[in-house]
């Protein structure tokens, strides 16, 4: 009879023991109201805390396993009883990953980066606006444009005072009053430091920023500067469309902000971490081999030799790979 009654606690504490696991591996349920089962509204410091609790290899996104755990935990938690996050089967998992990409993956690149998870979970009102600016931008040249703008010691990064004032002027502009404390201004500069510095100096560098302020496509990208025949596809129009979208004061050559921008979509094509003294190394050597009248500026001629260049060389990789 002892024995069966030792049993019987030791079954219940190891039952305790499971549930109180279960607990403490659903992160997801700290966030979620008690009673309604709803999430909470995240501050700036605990939505940090989510993204960095499922984004575990900081690369900057949710994706593959870590995508899986995220799910799985984000549904289970919703249950009034504590249930595993096994409890989602597999089956259940595919047609749920589904769903939820068809919502919130809007680049559909099968990942979840920080501005999608935004949409998604609901954060105290100005962090949330951070994230809905008039986005994405144009091209990199806007980028390059407010880069300069705010890199107000010239120093080659945005430092957390110059985040700080981007930040500022981002709300000021989406709400078009300025109603944040300095002291919220200061938690949501750390916030975004510590999501976007990846190299974790205290401060943005250029490729860092550019996660920031994503640009809606790198033109250059395109299938067209892949194509296997190489360079005999790229046609007139192919380069007189990326010289229009450069050229944005539609004076006839790209310099400037716009060369700079031109500059930065080709160096993210072979870097993907790149700082502005990358950035002029690489105008420094592209200038070098094309600019023959030497003005420091691209015209239609000498844009034209660096898109069959970098068609040449897309073809000469395919055919080694």
């Amino acid at each position: 009879m002892a024995a069966a009654t030792a049993a019987e606690a030791a079954a219940a504490a190891a039952r305790a023991k499971k549930l109180n696991l279960e607990k403490a591996t659903n992160f997801m349920r700290q966030y979620r109201d008690p009673q309604s089962r709803e999430l909470k509204k995240l501050s700036a410091n605990q939505f940090m805390e989510v993204w960095s609790h499922y984004d575990k290899d900081g690369n900057g996104y949710i994706e593959g396993t870590e995508l899986d755990g995220f799910l799985r935990e984000f549904v289970s938690s919703a249950n009034a009883t504590d249930v595993s996050p096994e409890a989602v089967s597999d089956a259940m998992l595919v047609e749920l990953k589904q769903c939820f990409m068809e919502a919130y993956d809007d680049n559909q690149d099968g990942k979840i980066d920080i501005r999608e998870l935004a949409q998604l979970l609901p954060m105290e009102e100005n962090f949330l606006l951070l994230f809905r600016f008039d986005n994405p931008l144009e091209s990199s040249v806007e980028f390059m444009k407010i880069w300069r703008e705010y890199d107000t010691d010239g120093s080659g990064y945005i430092e957390a005072d110059e985040l700080k004032n981007f930040l500022r002027d981002l709300l000021k502009e989406a709400k078009k009053i300025n109603d944040v404390s300095e002291d919220k201004l200061i938690e949501y500069t750390d916030t975004m430091l510590q999501v976007f510095d990846s190299n974790k100096d205290g401060r943005l560098q250029l490729s860092e920023m550019a996660k920031l302020l994503p640009v809606k496509e790198n033109f250059l990208c395109r299938q067209v500067f892949k194509v296997s025949e190489g360079a005999t596809k790229l046609t007139k129009d192919d380069i007189e469309r990326v010289f229009s979208l450069y050229d944005r004061d539609n004076n006839g050559t790209i310099e400037n902000e716009e060369l700079r921008g031109f500059l930065k979509d080709l160096l993210e094509l072979v870097k993907k971490d790149y700082d502005a003294q990358d950035l002029q190394d690489f105008e420094e050597t592209i200038l070098r081999g094309v600019d023959y009248n030497q003005d420091g500026k691209i015209n239609r001629k000498e844009l034209t030799m660096i898109l069959l260049a970098l068609a040449k060389h897309n073809q000469e990789e395919d055919t080694s790979a």
